[in-house]
């Protein structure tokens, strides 16, 4: 797996003298230099290490994300959660522009439709609906991370807001477990109040858990 990525990618990105904007800039050009291959290789390496998690193979009710811009796939996780008689759920931005997102069932044969980023999400008129608060297990993608668990998101902020409860209560549903590119690893990242803690970022090379 070592050969697959350029050898410029292997050490975490030192980002002192980076904005936020030009951070978020380099680790998006960083998952885009993944050629097709590349990528393919990372997410069945991602679903190997995620299966050896006893709280993601435990999970009835899944959430994931439909892959964009480049993020590390999750599709090869969708087929085997399907496989394995579990129920994924993706995010659904909600119709009165509030932050928080919906979480709608994803099923073999669900229609998607492009929302207004252009990221495909089934209707949540058609199909069930499940609260954030019921999730067993939150797969969701990152732009950058640390190994403290300190992530760095697209800046939209509809992850914080849909799980801002998770501020107040570590354990529980639902486990919030970050994924991304092992090149989207950053030396240190500052938080914010409102950043939500994950339980594990997980990549194509290992799983960090960030909560013990």
């Amino acid at each position: 797996m070592a050969d697959s990525f350029d050898s410029q990618y292997d050490q975490p990105l030192n980002h002192l003298a980076l904005t936020k904007k030009q951070l978020r800039n380099e680790l998006r050009a960083r998952r885009h230099a993944l050629n097709p291959t590349q990528q393919l290789q990372a997410s069945m390496f991602l679903l190997r290490h995620l299966m050896k998690l006893p709280q993601f193979m435990r999970a009835r009710n899944v959430a994931l994300y439909m892959a964009n811009d480049g993020e590390i796939d999750p599709e090869p996780i969708i087929r085997q959660l399907w496989k394995m008689e579990k129920h994924c759920f993706l995010p659904v931005l909600r119709p009165d522009k509030r932050k928080d997102l919906w979480f709608v069932e994803y099923t073999p044969d669900a229609p998607l439709t492009k929302n207004r980023f252009g990221i495909p999400e089934p209707d949540f008129r058609s199909q069930h609906r499940m609260s954030a608060q019921l999730l067993d297990v939150v797969l969701m993608p990152l732009v950058g991370f640390d190994r403290t668990g300190a992530r760095l998101g697209m800046g939209g902020g509809f992850y914080d807001a849909t799980f801002a409860f998770k501020q107040k209560k570590l354990t529980g549903k639902p486990v919030l477990i970050g994924l991304a590119h092992a090149c989207q690893q950053v030396d240190a990242l500052a938080t914010d109040t409102w950043d939500i803690p994950l339980f594990a970022i997980a990549t194509d090379k290992e799983i960090i858990l960030t909560q013990t």
